[in-house]
């Protein structure tokens, strides 16, 4: 208990102090640069020489994240036990205890960052590596149970090199409790996040760190469950160079984003932003908040083009893409990576944005600009991971009631032989039948081309709207021509046989309104168009945020039953 007195002499008026000693030294574990810990700690703990982001103690982290004087720790007089009786045990705690200022391996309280209210817990790597025991894992249960009580988010820093050895089996325990604890507090439909430190491994990887609603992570952070001494001695294989890093997993679509340092505290508060502005929300309040407004003007005559002009229009190089849009109408979009199973299709992107205060989740396919760009981005046909993406995003966004906005643009789905091997069809099913069945409003906007499943996988909208000059066709006037008549030399006519303009489909009332383009969708009209949609898409929501999700629902299921 004199160890317990002595942490709580560290908080003054409910801030904990910087843990850093000024006399000692600091070493980049990369270029093996030294620096003094207190000027370590003004940089942030980033090693200027090199740029490694260093192990930060959880002290000094929550100093740098935490607004000043707002941290309020919790659980510091949980005890611990010695389940295996191991004689070395005790002292190593104790060793511990004195190196890091801290009583184990996790801090968690409650305290705010940028003004948003948020329970916080950060794990420290220097207590016995950051391994999880009894006491770790009992302070984080406790904190998602009393965030569910006080009706918080949760921020956890992650860092361990895994189970804690010396308690065996009830090491292990931990990684059940704790991820059944943040089950609760996701069905009780409250935030969390988690942003990943240099080592994340083991037990902590297999648990809560990687069930984060948004997980983030630090540039070049290690992230596994098995490490690469473990893995050569169970199965001989050597890891190749950049395996397990941050930017690994971004690339196989296991996190969110990868956040430098400096940048991280604005991030949290964006997301804390986002979540507590949807938690608040109410119906009337996004009634409120989206009200009505006039057109600045009348929209102008739909151009006369023949639909295979139409055709070559949204090919055109000149086009729009979907992201130009999207940053003219929408405020700070934050983009979110990966389908938490295998990458990160870059053909299909989401993420979060404001639309005049009212949170959104965006989806926008894209093609891409640059022939590079292109062919990174598989010219805008998304693969299943894309799909997947999608729907993870959509979930996400009915569990905070937050509208979602889908941007289409693809020539269909990516054919090839990988895409087919990881379950296309299944992963187009999936997102139309999820879509379907999300109980918050759903707009889809066509902007260039729609090419069969490809597209309906996300325009299952209660309101689907098309711009004048884009299509929307069960594959492309090439491949109808060549299946009809044998030939793709026709595909002229079979655009115009297959009535796949906007004011084809309005006819059919498989759209529901068509978007002027003030000539064509180019960088001269682009603010004129985004005060077009902005201003219909307020008026969409308006409309929808009077309705309960049962009826938003049903409104969607009725649009698409009677075809």
């Amino acid at each position: 208990m004199d160890f317990l007195n002595k942490v709580k002499q560290k908080v003054t008026q409910g801030n904990v102090q910087p843990v850093t000693a000024a006399g000692a030294q600091v070493v980049c574990s990369k270029c093996k640069q030294g620096y003094k810990s207190a000027e370590a700690y003004k940089m942030l703990y980033i090693c200027p020489n090199c740029g490694k982001h260093m192990p930060i103690g959880a002290n000094d982290r929550i100093q740098m994240v935490v607004d000043a004087g707002t941290f309020e720790p919790w659980f510091e007089d949980v005890e611990g036990s010695n389940p295996l009786k191991d004689p070395t045990y005790d002292e190593k705690l104790a060793a511990a205890r004195e190196k890091t200022g801290t009583s184990e391996a996790v801090v968690v309280g409650r305290g705010k960052i940028g003004g948003e209210d948020t329970v916080i817990g950060v794990c420290d790597a220097r207590f016995i590596m950051g391994s999880m025991g009894y006491v770790m894992g009992e302070r984080i249960t406790r904190a998602f149970e009393k965030a569910i009580d006080l009706r918080l988010p949760v921020i956890l820093f992650c860092c361990s090199g895994g189970a804690r050895m010396q308690e065996g089996i009830i090491s292990l325990m931990q990684m059940e409790k704790t991820s059944a604890a943040v089950k609760r507090h996701s069905n009780a439909g409250l935030f969390y996040m988690t942003v990943l430190t240099d080592p994340t491994m083991g037990g902590v990887t297999a648990s809560y760190a990687m069930l984060g609603d948004i997980i983030l992570a630090e540039p070049k952070a290690r992230v596994g469950f098995a490490g690469p001494r473990v893995i050569q001695q169970t199965i001989g294989q050597v890891l190749p160079k950049g395996f397990q890093k941050a930017e690994f997993l971004l690339k196989h679509g296991m996190i969110d984003g990868i956040v430098p340092r400096k940048e991280l505290k604005k991030t949290l508060q964006f997301y804390l932003s986002v979540h507590n502005k949807s938690m608040k929300a109410t119906r009337k309040t996004l009634r409120d908040v989206l009200p009505a407004r006039k057109l600045d003007a009348e929209a102008p005559m739909l151009s006369t083009k023949t639909p295979w002009e139409k055709v070559k229009t949204c090919r055109s190089w000149e086009r729009l893409t979907t992201m130009d849009y999207v940053e003219r109408v929408f405020d700070d979009f934050h983009e979110l990576h990966g389908d938490r199973y295998y990458g990160d299709d870059q053909a299909l992107l989401g993420g979060i944005a404001f639309l005049d205060g009212q949170p959104v989740t965006i989806l926008a396919e894209l093609r891409g600009t640059t022939m590079q760009e292109c062919m990174d981005r598989n010219y805008g046909m998304p693969m299943p991971d894309g799909y997947r993406k999608a729907v993870r995003l959509m979930k996400q966004a009915e569990k905070f009631k937050r509208p979602v906005i889908s941007f289409i643009s693809t020539p269909g789905a990516f054919p090839g032989i990988d895409a087919e091997e990881r379950g296309q069809g299944e992963a187009i099913a999936r997102s139309i039948m999820e879509m379907s069945d999300l109980k918050v409003p759903v707009l889809c906007i066509m902007t260039g081309e729609g090419g069969s499943g490809g597209a309906l996988a996300t325009a299952v909208g209660n309101q689907v709207w098309m711009m004048e000059n884009s299509t929307y066709a069960i594959l492309s006037p090439e491949g109808y021509s060549s299946i009809v008549w044998k030939s793709e030399s026709r595909a002229e006519e079979a655009a115009a046989a297959m009535k796949i303009t906007a004011q084809d489909l309005l006819k059919f009332k498989v759209i529901d309104k068509i978007i002027p383009e003030y000539g064509e969708a180019t960088k001269e009209t682009a603010d004129k168009i985004a005060n077009y949609l902005k201003v219909n898409i307020k008026e969409f929501l308006k409309t929808f945020g009077s309705m309960s999700g049962e009826e938003i629902v049903e409104h969607r299921y009725k649009r698409f039953r009677k075809f």
